[in-house]
């Protein structure tokens, strides 16, 4: 359950880090609430997830999710450019997050 807890804490990071991007600095007041409550959502399972998992681990898994989820939606609501360095740095991060979840 904890990991679940875990991948819920990483999607809501991705749902407020494009939120953010969309509040254009906190000036449009619905994208900058939907972000403030994704942020308070995040940080409530990411707790929930470290009650029993190791703390280094939860926290690589939560941000390497945000980090290629954003990447991945950045390309395709905001058209940023896609390279293979940036295909291959996913795949190193989802190796990486693979390889905490197994150890």
């Amino acid at each position: 359950m904890h990991w679940i807890y875990l991948l819920t804490a990483g999607f809501f990071e991705i749902a407020w880090a494009i939120g953010l991007k969309l509040s254009h600095g906190f000036t449009n007041l619905t994208a900058s609430i939907l972000t403030i409550l994704g942020m308070i959502a995040s940080f409530y399972f990411l707790a929930l997830a470290l009650k029993n998992i190791p703390l280094g681990t939860a926290y690589a898994v939560w941000t390497g999710i945000g980090t290629i989820g954003t990447v991945i939606l950045g390309i395709i609501l905001f058209k940023e450019p896609v390279t293979a360095a940036r295909i291959i740095c996913i795949a190193l991060i989802t190796t990486g997050i693979a390889g905490l979840k197994l150890t």
